[in-house]
């Protein structure tokens, strides 16, 4: 189990550090309103997870058990959809793009409403996991339902842990970010070599 959970967590760690839509939502978020809506809006962003989890757990553990030439394909799938990612990471524009200008404050309960949403109706999300997770199983003749919620529950504790730091700071973080230029190539290779390395990961 912990051989599969460290580079698990690993991986994990520094995709969820990488920038995309939800980290920079949070970032604004607590440049603008301050920490706790920021913070609150992470929450509503990370509970989101549990949907996601569950449809990949349910869908993938049934056909685990019906055929493991199946689950080999999924697998397959995963590593490919990842190089994708990284294939599209690399053709990007490097250069982080956010503005706290014109962001209204909205309550607390509405801000966690909202990340929630923007979490579960963001389908990419859901064929993240399901190219992400099945990797990562340690046991596929066990309770594969279990181990799914298992890896959910620790993605969505360092998504809240990582996402909530960037709402406390967020005004050091944008700061860091403007007078450093070169940041944005960097997170950019993170991404790419983390995309790449976990997609051979899941083929051996």
């Amino acid at each position: 189990m912990l051989e599969q959970l460290i580079p698990f967590l690993t991986a994990s760690a520094v995709l969820t550090i990488s920038p995309g839509p939800d980290i920079i939502y949070v970032m604004v978020q607590g440049m603008a309103n301050g920490k706790k809506h920021g913070f609150v809006t992470a929450l509503g962003l990370a509970t989101g997870i549990i949907i996601h989890t569950s449809l990949v757990a349910f869908g993938v553990s049934a056909i685990i058990k019906n055929s493991d030439t199946l689950f080999f394909i999924i697998k397959l799938f995963g590593a490919i959809y990842l190089l994708y990612l990284a294939w599209q990471v690399f053709k990007s524009d490097p250069e982080i793009a956010y503005s706290a200008e014109g962001i209204k404050e909205k309550s607390l309960f509405s801000l966690f409403k909202q990340g929630f949403i923007m979490n579960v109706l963001n389908p990419k999300v859901t064929i993240f996991f399901l190219a992400f997770f099945p990797g990562f199983l340690w046991e596929s003749n066990g309770n594969t339902v279990l181990q799914f919620y298992i890896l959910g529950a620790f993605f969505m504790l360092l998504t809240i842990l990582i996402f909530g730091s960037v709402a406390l700071l967020a005004g050091k973080i944008s700061n860091y970010l403007k007078k450093h230029k070169h940041s944005g190539i960097v997170l950019k290779w993170l991404q790419i070599v983390a995309f790449i390395g976990i997609a051979s990961f899941i083929l051996i």
